[in-house]
């Protein structure tokens, strides 16, 4: 999969954060696996004349919560409880980029989802390769490795959906021009999605940025804070 959309590669330091706190980073995965087929689902009753989009995001939307249930089904294995977190900055940072007016809502919509599945690919593409003995444990790498190919598949159903929709909104007459146009409009989202996938981040998320001090492991008490039971962490506020 070609990832030249990406402007900058997850740090290391990201990486190393995800091995060490592999149980919260399937929790958040989990919840990003029903926000992705939310979205597929929001975009359908945003354009309801657009059937083409709405069989594709249709199928879309199934398969990312088959994915969902493959985590959940994973932490539930590993014995690992559900954890209530806030949602983390990097949608936010993007959504907040994008074009409220149409016909260019709906291309911004796309190219941001297309950019999140390139996210996410190159992530599990990542996090699967690592050696096992430094690596993440057997069952959540093997996951991630058969996660990746259709993280892929969803970026470039974005893609494409994004230049059909550039042609037949006249946003472009012919195909070549319908590419330089998202090309050029895709750079510029991929600024802001770098910038919030790599920056220093207080919270650590599935598509947080580079870790930074602020929050501890889930189960790791703040500085003044009394330590928690692991039971507790649920009843905590999102």
């Amino acid at each position: 999969m070609d990832l030249a959309p990406l402007r900058a590669p997850t740090p290391p330091a990201w990486v190393a954060e995800a091995v060490r706190r592999w149980p919260e980073l399937l929790a958040d995965h989990a919840n990003c696996e029903k926000k992705a087929a939310s979205t597929a689902l929001a975009l359908m009753f945003a354009y309801p004349e657009d059937r083409e989009l709405a069989a594709r995001l249709s199928r879309l939307a199934r398969e990312e919560l088959r994915h969902f249930e493959q985590v959940d089904r994973l932490m539930q294995d590993q014995g690992l409880p559900y954890l209530r977190q806030k949602p983390g900055r990097y949608a936010s940072r993007l959504r907040a980029a994008l074009r409220t007016h149409e016909p260019f809502r709906k291309l911004d919509l796309l190219l941001s989802g297309a950019l999140i599945e390139a996210r996410s690919c190159e992530r599990f593409r990542l996090l699967a390769s690592l050696p096992e003995d430094t690596g993440l444990p057997a069952p959540v790498a093997a996951l991630y490795a058969a996660l990746e190919a259709s993280e892929a598949r969803h970026y470039q159903l974005y893609l494409r959906l994004a230049e059909r929709h550039a042609q037949e909104a006249g946003l472009a007459e012919r195909r070549a021009e319908a590419g330089a146009l998202i090309a050029t409009r895709l750079a510029e989202l991929a600024v802001i999605e770098a910038e919030a996938a790599t920056s220093p981040d207080t919270e650590f998320r599935f598509h947080s940025g580079e870790p930074a001090a602020g929050e501890p492991a889930a189960g790791e008490p703040a500085v003044g804070e009394p330590v928690l039971r692991e039971s507790d962490l649920a009843a905590r506020e999102p």
